[in-house]
Parts: C-alpha cells; structure tokens; sequence
C-alpha cells in the first residue's frame, strides 16, 4: 500500500475526519493572528483551513456551493487557489465553449 493510499484509508475514520475538521476550523480562527505578522502567512494559514474543511465536512461543502453561485468570481478564485481539477475543466470550457475538455487537461 503507498503512501497516498494509507492516508486516503485513514481519512476515510471519521475520528480522524473530525478531527481534520477541527483544525482546519482552528487553523481559519487564527489566520488574522498571524496575519498581524509581516508577510504572507495569515492567507497560507486561512487557506490551509479551508481546504481541510472543505475536504473533510459535508457541511462545509454545501455551504461552499451556495457562496459560489452566489459570487461566481470569488468562487473561480477559490477553486483556483484549491488547484480543483473541476476548476480547470469549468475554465478550459469557460475560455473555448466548442470543445470538449478532457480530464488530463
């Protein structure tokens, strides 16, 4: 078993699920802490949040959804900084209507 698929294994516990949850929530609360610090770190931290929330929570998911087709701009960007492959299909169909994207795209 590699690597990658012990801890796909182990996400899939949902002691852990919660757990990865929690911190991400954790690691959003305390972006504007150390965003006071000189540099980028307050949106690396936020980001890294919202990836595990959005990775380990239903309920996050939904939520993420609403607030794209709400802010379909914001939403692009978000996907963008997540490197969602959904988000590069939506693009390359955005950029030529006419052809099919492939999924190694």
């Amino acid at each position: 078993m590699t690597l990658r698929e012990r801890w796909r294994a182990l996400g899939q516990v949902p002691a852990i699920r919660t757990g990865l949850f929690i911190l991400g929530i954790i690691l959003m609360i305390a972006a504007p802490v150390v965003g006071i610090l000189p540099g980028p770190g307050g949106i690396i931290v936020f980001a890294a949040g919202l990836a595990l929330t959005l990775k380990y929570s239903e309920w996050a998911k939904r939520r993420y959804v609403q607030f794209k087709r709400a802010h379909p701009n914001k939403g692009r960007w978000t996907d963008w900084g997540l490197r969602r492959s959904s988000a590069r299909r939506r693009e390359a169909l955005r950029k030529n209507p006419h052809s099919a994207p492939t999924l190694d795209d």
